[in-house]
């Protein structure tokens, strides 16, 4: 049975601020299993209105299969910080940049995650420079934009900032969602369930981040044949359902990446919390193929 999403570091795994070229970064850093050979380290990195705890039912099994695993709260996300107002360092260049500082802070080549707009990111890293990195997992993370029902929720959360602080915006978010989207915590990528926990986040997260990565998500172009350019092992694996990206979408996607595909039966937009040890496996082999 799969540990319960938390925000709480699985055993051995040590929260702390990692200090970068490019600033002071929080993150969870998971350690090889006991007695397990270290095959590699590999940096996740959460999507939109997400954290680095939504990695948390990840990382023992990764520990298990030989892998050290850091998960990052990216600049101005959760308790990583940053501008609230200025989004200029919430540009795509600039997360690329750090994604590569971070790469080369928890010792480089890594294994690369991201999950939705954190794909993105990841991505642009790859395409700024490659050569840090052992493969690219796109979790969850499609090949431009998102769907249009997403995208109309993400003009309504900018919509809302305009007018309301966080606080007041969390407030609207709870009493505007389905029952169902209350159980499962709410917006595009949040996949773990401790209410107060969840509304933490919400209130260490910027402003200006939600604002320029919801952008980002309306208006990221294709830039699916530039990375295969680059010929790095690409993993592309989603749930069997997902709205903000359509998983026929995510097929082609793969297709055109000659990327190897997992859809995890049961999961949805997070299947790192909804099916957390089908979602490990898969990746896991994966990275064992690419670091051969």
């Amino acid at each position: 049975m799969s540990r319960p999403p938390s925000f709480t570091p699985p055993p051995g795994a040590r929260a702390y601020p990692l200090r970068t070229p490019r600033g002071v970064f929080a993150v969870v850093d998971s350690p090889v299993g006991d007695g397990v050979e270290p095959k590699g380290v590999a940096l996740l990195l959460p999507g939109f209105t997400g954290s680095k705890e939504d990695f948390n039912p990840l990382h023992e099994a990764f520990g298990a299969r030989g892998y050290r695993t850091v998960a990052v709260d990216g600049r101005g996300q959760y308790e990583t910080d940053g501008p609230a107002v200025d989004e200029t360092p919430y540009a795509q260049a600039e997360l690329a940049r750090d994604v590569v500082a971070l790469t080369e802070t928890v010792g480089a080549p890594v294994h690369l995650l991201g999950h939705s707009f954190g794909g993105h990111v990841a991505r642009a890293a790859v395409l700024l420079d490659p050569t840090p990195f052992l493969s690219l997992t796109l979790m969850a993370s499609g090949p431009a934009e998102i769907s249009a029902s997403q995208q109309e929720r993400v003009k309504l959360l900018r919509d809302a900032l305009a007018v309301m602080s966080m606080a007041e915006v969390w407030e609207a978010i709870q009493a505007m969602e389905a029952p169902e989207d209350t159980e499962t915590g709410g917006a595009l990528d949040e996949g773990l369930d401790d209410r107060a926990d969840l509304r933490r986040r919400w209130l260490g997260t910027k402003p200006a981040q939600l604002l320029a990565a919801g952008r980002q998500l309306c208006l990221e172009p294709d830039r699916v044949a530039e990375l295969a350019a680059t010929g790095l092992p690409a993993h592309v694996l989603s749930g069997s359902r997902d709205d903000t990206w359509p998983v026929p979408l995510l097929d082609d996607m793969a297709v055109r990446l000659k990327a190897r595909r997992t859809v995890i039966a049961g999961a949805e937009h997070s299947p790192n919390t909804d099916q957390p040890a089908a979602t490990a496996k898969a990746i896991a082999d994966f990275w064992d193929t690419a670091s051969r």
